[in-house]
């Protein structure tokens, strides 16, 4: 495990001021400037967004590449627009290179940074480090902890790829909005509406996969829980022409019959059908549409919008539809 020298970011500041002087020097005498191979990621001065500098390193080698690059990655960019990816109170105490795995350990003030600059840092560093060849991914570090998602999982290795959302799109700005979700209530027989403020996403994630990531990560509103069975990933989900088209893992199917199978479908449906581009929602396992969800709900539908199953809760702590079911109705008339 190499030691990163210095405090607080200060890694071999005099190689570094060598090293820019070196290609000041060089440029200068030596006619016209290459275009640099490399780059450095830095963050806007709004720290919202990635960009990227053109940068021509001095190492060769690949630990001293790796090295040279932290430096970079510590220190302020040459134009005042743009900002460090890694804070100055933050310090990358230690690294390794484990074949192509890059592990690189921070101090607890990692912590501090708010969750839109912390990706950001992330992706900046990954992207960069990760053009050395020979680092195929990186690993973050807190201490002796693997770092952990705001939920507490472990994030992993990562690589350029895992800040890539669709193909040819890279996660370049942090943007944050409002959702309108759909959650079971206790009993698992009525929907529960939560409204979402801020909830913080990439450009480049769609809003309906979004809402299907908020969905799967469950509410902590008081008397709800998630309707959509435990364990359920995310597969695919596109919209043509105003239908959607989720496609769940195989978990899907796992029954949970505390919640009634039309608030698991209309969960989704309603939650999807919040944003004004979707008139309809098809849910499938794996792609396959075959079959039925549980006993009534045929996979090959498309399912509207149906806010009958919606509910809220009074002060007293009771339920009360806020729609009526017109099923119910007509089942009351028939009566």
């Amino acid at each position: 495990m190499q030691k990163v020298y210095g405090r607080k970011c200060r890694i071999m500041s005099v190689f570094l001021l060598l090293a820019l002087v070196f290609t000041s020097v060089s440029t200068g005498c030596g006619g016209q400037e290459k275009k640099s191979a490399y780059h450095i990621e830095y963050l806007n001065k709004e720290k919202n967004r990635i960009v990227h500098v053109a940068y021509e390193p001095q190492a060769t080698e690949t630990d001293d590449l790796i090295r040279e690059f932290l430096v970079a990655l510590c220190s302020d960019a040459d134009n005042v627009e743009y900002r460090k990816p890694i804070p100055s109170d933050v310090e990358v105490t230690s690294y390794s290179l484990d074949g192509v795995l890059l592990t690189l350990r921070f101090d607890e003030d990692y912590n501090k940074m708010s969750s839109v600059e912390e990706v950001l840092c992330r992706a900046a560093v990954v992207r960069t480090m990760t053009q050395i060849k020979g680092v195929d991914c990186v690993a973050f570090y807190i201490g002796d902890a693997p770092l952990t998602d705001a939920k507490g999982n472990l994030v992993g290795s990562m690589n350029a790829d895992s800040f890539v959302e669709n193909p040819g799109e890279q996660i370049n700005s942090i943007q944050n909005t409002t959702l309108t979700l759909y959650f079971s209530n206790e009993n698992g027989d009525g929907l529960i509406k939560e409204v979402r403020q801020d909830v913080y996403y990439s450009s480049n994630v769609s809003m309906e996969k979004l809402i299907m990531e908020q969905l799967l990560e469950g509410t902590n509103i008081n008397g709800a829980k998630s309707a959509i069975p435990t364990g359920t990933k995310l597969v695919t989900i596109s919209v043509v022409d105003g239908v959607c088209y989720v496609s769940l893992d195989e978990a899907f199917r796992n029954q949970d019959y505390k919640v009634n199978e039309a608030i698991v479908i209309y969960s989704i449906v309603n939650s999807l059908s919040e944003l004004p581009t979707i008139s309809k929602v098809q849910i499938s396992v794996n792609g396959d549409t075959s079959g039925v969800y549980r006993d009534n709900f045929k996979l090959e539908e498309m399912y509207e919008r149906n806010l009958d199953y919606v509910v809220v809760q009074s002060d007293a702590g009771t339920e009360e539809s806020i729609e009526k079911g017109t099923e119910q109705e007509m089942a009351t008339e028939e009566e």
